[in-house]
This record gives C-alpha cells, sequence and structure tokens, in this order.
C-alpha cells in the first residue's frame, strides 16, 4: 500500500493509493495545490527572522515499498524536491524541468523493476 501525507501548517491529511503511479499523481496533484495557495511573509521568532524562502509552508511525503519521497513548498510558492528517510536529499531538477517533474523521474526510477 502506497501513503501521500499532506501537510499544510497544522493540519495533516493522510490518503492511501493502490498503486505507485496513483500514489504519484495524488502527491503531485497535493503538492500543486500547496504550490498555487496563500503566500507567507516574514517570520519573527526570538531574534530571528525567517523569509518566505526559508519556511516550509507545506510538504507532500511519498511513501511506498522502498520509496520515501516528497515535495516541500516554501512560504513564497516555490517547490522543491527530495528524497530520504532520515536524511532528506534536494533532487535537482534536470534541464528544463520543474520540482514536480524531477519528482516524478526519481519515484518512477525508483518503481521501476529491471527484467
Amino acid at each position: 500500500m502506497w501513503r501521500v501525507k499532506v501537510r499544510s501548517g497544522p493540519r495533516v491529511e493522510k490518503h492511501r493509493a493502490p498503486t505507485p503511479a496513483e500514489a504519484l499523481d495524488l502527491a503531485v496533484r497535493e503538492a500543486r495545490v500547496l504550490a498555487n495557495g496563500p503566500r507567507r511573509g516574514t517570520v519573527t521568532t526570538l531574534a530571528r527572522d525567517y523569509a518566505p524562502q526559508q519556511q516550509v509552508a507545506g510538504r507532500v511525503e511519498l511513501s511506498g515499498p522502498g520509496v520515501r519521497a516528497g515535495i516541500d513548498v516554501r512560504g513564497d510558492g516555490e517547490a522543491e524536491a527530495w528524497t530520504g528517510r532520515v536524511r532528506r536529499r534536494v533532487v535537482e531538477p534536470q534541464e528544463r524541468e520543474t520540482p514536480f517533474d524531477a519528482f516524478r523521474r526519481v519515484v518512477a526510477q525508483s518503481t521501476s523493476v529491471d527484467p
């Protein structure tokens, strides 16, 4: 079973999908909704300012057999794909690739089976 967890501020939604393709489509769709949502302003905490691009306003996590990846949406609406469980590694988009395309690429590579 594939799981997609969507975090937006304090709200957390958990979804399940029977196939990797459905889970991937759901994760990308939810990440696009977060990226098109409201922007955040600068936040000040205990004498430190956090600009919108330093804040993770929303996160979509995809997990399944052998796969742990996600997309972080920053406070300014920019997205960043990552992989990993404990230590996250940013997925760099290749030429003309969006962060959503990069996310699809790494998840598809992780779920493909070589003959």
